[in-house]
């Protein structure tokens, strides 16, 4: 073996241990590193569920990057191997397109929180009980008992109506009475059903008014504030007590009619 092959070999075998010595120590402070992330993000108080995909993803691009320094100690031309990646990265965005929406959109959902696991909300076009969120995807209850998977995307490019997000919901009804009947009696008897009933709240206070003098009755505003989970309850409760002691007490609901005269 003469001189120049002997030297060849030897730059290829230090070559070869730098870039095992890359891949090591590379592994190893990017294993640091990811922990790191994610006791920085544990202590930020995020979401599992972000925090293990956040991780991974940190994991590959920082492998990724001690491979191809590896790689490049080895005398591999890394210039044109980056510019293969980019270009099938940027062919995997375009076709991931709505993939990659739905999980910005669960990134941001995670993080800001508009909603939570058990609340009741109504968001891209459904309303139901939230189960679960996941990076892409949401999946919802409905009352009839269905399971509904919607994309993110779909959800936070629309207004989400988060119910349970308080405490206490106002019910809003309207009753009308017809003109014959007595209003001040009428008041008085939706006043004493609200004041009666125990899930009713005192603060804030029920209120019954005069909304407006319509076509063919005197309607009333009626809201009684409760709390969110006796909400439906409480409204069907309500409707059916007041329907029937105005019948009790001889006070009309009137339905729309009209009149027809003919002349002969």
């Amino acid at each position: 073996m003469d001189a120049e092959t002997g030297s060849v070999i030897l730059q290829w075998l230090t070559s070869i241990v730098f870039a095992i010595a890359i891949v090591v120590i590379g592994r190893t402070v990017v294993k640091w590193l990811v922990k790191l992330i994610r006791k920085i993000m544990v202590r930020a108080d995020l979401d599992p569920i972000l925090i293990n995909f956040a991780s991974s993803i940190a994991n590959a691009v920082m492998l990724l990057f001690v491979f191809i320094a590896a790689l490049d100690q080895l005398g591999v031309n890394t210039t044109s191997l980056i510019a293969v990646l980019g270009a099938a990265g940027l062919a995997v965005g375009l076709a991931l397109q709505g993939s990659l929406q739905n999980f910005a959109a669960g990134v941001m959902m995670i993080v800001f929180r508009p909603f939570k696991d058990g609340d009741f909300i109504e968001a891209g076009g459904v309303t139901g009980v939230v189960e679960h969120i996941s990076i892409f995807s949401t999946i919802m209850k409905t009352g009839d008992n269905r399971e509904i998977i919607i994309p993110n995307g779909q959800i936070y490019s629309s207004a989400i109506t988060n119910f349970s997000a308080r405490d206490t919901r106002r019910i809003d009804m309207v009753f009308g009475i017809g003109y014959d009947d007595d209003m001040l009696v009428a008041k008085q008897i939706m006043e004493d059903i609200l004041q009666e009933h125990e899930l009713v709240l005192d603060d804030p206070a029920p209120a019954v008014a005069v909304a407006e003098l319509a076509d063919s009755s005197v309607n009333f505003n009626v809201r009684p504030w409760v709390n969110s989970g006796d909400y439906w309850g409480v409204r069907s409760d309500l409707i059916e007590k007041i329907k029937l002691a105005f019948d009790s007490n001889g006070i009309s609901i009137p339905y729309p009619q009209m009149d027809v005269h003919t002349d002969k």
